[in-house]
């Protein structure tokens, strides 16, 4: 699976992170991309100090291991001309988790001031898998909108809203039960929670 993961800045870190290490074990390659705020978010909901994405990883690495499958390249936030803003090169998906409603609006209004936009952007433009994971509470109508364009344009709306039924019993389980609805749209079978048996 060759994926491209961005972290555009909202609250809600734990998703990324528990996502970042349930595709760590699954065989392929990952293009990441981290905003600045996004940095600054994952060191206050962790309560460390992670200043490039290569030490996202890292934290993630020690706190809750990671696995060897998949390769991990990191992108710059700023570079719109990294491989991954052009549509020669393919990738399977691109999920960005979470996703802030400032970068959902300039998705929809075909803004790419970043890499992780442009990315977006190519994803739509190419037909590819656009999985978007806003955590934001409650949405206004500009949000709703947003949303609505980026569902008819082809993206998936997958907001951070964990389910209860597994009877989650730390964060880690709610983060892992977002993580595990993401690798379903990607067709990835999964134990990161039980499946509902009816």
């Amino acid at each position: 699976m060759r994926l491209v993961v961005g972290l555009a800045g909202a609250s809600g870190s734990i998703y990324a992170a528990r996502f970042l290490r349930a595709i760590s074990h699954i065989p392929g390659e990952t293009f990441l991309a981290v905003s600045p705020p996004s940095l600054r978010i994952f060191s206050e909901e962790y309560d460390t100090k992670v200043s490039k994405p290569e030490e996202i990883l890292s934290y993630i690495k020690d706190h809750s291991g990671m696995g060897s499958a998949n390769t991990f390249h990191i992108r710059n936030f700023h570079d719109i001309g990294s491989d991954i803003a052009s549509g020669s090169n393919v990738w399977d998906a691109m999920v960005i988790v979470p996703c802030s409603m400032k970068t959902i609006a300039s998705i929809n209004a075909g803004l790419t001031e970043n890499i992780i936009e442009r990315a977006a952007d190519v994803s739509l433009k190419e037909r590819r898998r656009l999985i978007v994971v806003p955590r934001e509470t409650p949405y206004n109508r500009v949000h709703l909108r947003n949303l609505l364009s980026l569902d008819e344009a082809g993206a998936i709306i997958l907001p951070a809203s964990p389910g209860f039924y597994q009877m989650p019993k730390t964060l880690d389980d709610l983060g892992d039960f977002i993580a595990g609805r993401i690798l379903s749209l990607l067709g990835q079978e999964h134990t990161l929670f039980p499946k509902w048996e009816g």
